[in-house]
């Protein structure tokens, strides 16, 4: 069941690439950013101040954590996220995100000790290769903001929102682990102190008259923004949260690598982007990556445990 509701996270979260290009249609990424994480982070809080107000207190110790989930979790991740999904195809900006695992496997080392064998290695080799059928076919406007080598800069920004959205994870894991912090009460923090940061940068650098919101599509960007909030902040974010406490976040972005199948099927629905036999072949050959990585984690226990954890902490 655990599997399954994964799988469902991940199927729901890959939606957010297609809404995301259109919701682009309407409001430059910085200010999207801003104005849909201080909703979302207003919606949690709110919740938790009706549900118990003294869970809202933020004590000294827990303010640099959480400014820092704010920046590398929410400004960061979501700015670079937006700023290259205006030139990539949402398909392939989920599918880039897929190099999460080989962010996460080097966080997980580094931070929590989880152990890095040669099968895990060759597992996680045999799912970069997956990767550069993908990155070596560019659109027109990708070559036209070619970096270096086959790499474009809105490609390299989504990479860099996917190290800076599994630090973020790990930061999350530390926060609730080490300082009693609810998913939600972190999430709810992170996502409005993120959302600040994000405002202020767009208030410098977006053209402000009297918003940046297209003329004539603020009530499109508003419905835009609350169902991306609903599917993403409020749902995944937080199951995301729940699920680590029975997985690695090393096996969970492996899962993630899932998620082009399901983001080619949205994008072809909602935007009328043709699904790539490329990003299709590639997937699954990352997953077969995948499968390796799941199956030596099983074997160091790593999964068995944290299910047993997640049991006795729920009995």
């Amino acid at each position: 069941m655990s599997i399954a509701l994964v799988i469902f996270m991940y199927a729901t979260w890959s939606s957010i690439f297609s809404l995301g290009k259109l919701a682009l249609h309407n409001a430059p990424p910085i200010f999207l950013t801003s104005f849909r994480m201080l909703f979302a982070g207003a919606l949690l809080l709110g919740y938790l101040f009706i549900k118990k107000r003294s869970s809202l207190k933020i004590g000294k110790k827990q303010i640099l954590p959480l400014l820092a989930l704010a920046v590398f979790s929410i400004y960061l991740t979501n700015i670079l996220e937006f700023w290259g999904l205006q030139y990539l195809s949402a398909a392939k900006t989920c599918f880039i995100y897929g190099l999460s695992p080989f962010f996460a496997a080097i966080f997980s080392y580094l931070h929590f000790g989880e152990k890095m064998t040669m099968r895990k290695g060759i597992g996680m080799l045999i799912g970069f290769a997956g990767f550069i059928p993908v990155l070596l076919v560019n659109s027109d406007k990708e070559e036209l903001l070619q970096a270096f080598s086959v790499f474009s800069w809105p490609e390299l920004a989504i990479m860099g929102a996917a190290l800076f959205s599994i630090y973020g994870w790990v930061l999350l894991r530390i926060i609730v682990k080490n300082h009693t912090l609810s998913p939600l009460y972190a999430n709810g923090y992170s996502m409005l102190f993120g959302g600040f940061f994000a405002l202020i940068h767009s208030f410098f650098s977006d053209s402000w008259s009297p918003t940046p919101v297209t003329s004539g599509q603020f009530f499109p960007f508003l419905q835009g923004i609350a169902l991306m909030t609903l599917l993403s902040n409020i749902l995944c974010y937080n199951l995301y949260g729940y699920m680590l406490k029975k997985f690695t976040a090393t096996f969970l972005s492996f899962m993630g690598l899932l998620s082009p199948v399901f983001a080619s099927l949205n994008s072809w629905i909602l935007l009328g982007e043709t699904p790539s036999p490329v990003i299709l072949l590639s997937t699954l050959v990352v997953s077969l990556g995948l499968f390796i990585v799941y199956q030596v984690e099983l074997k160091q226990g790593y999964i068995v445990k944290k299910e047993k954890a997640a049991a006795q902490a729920e009995s």
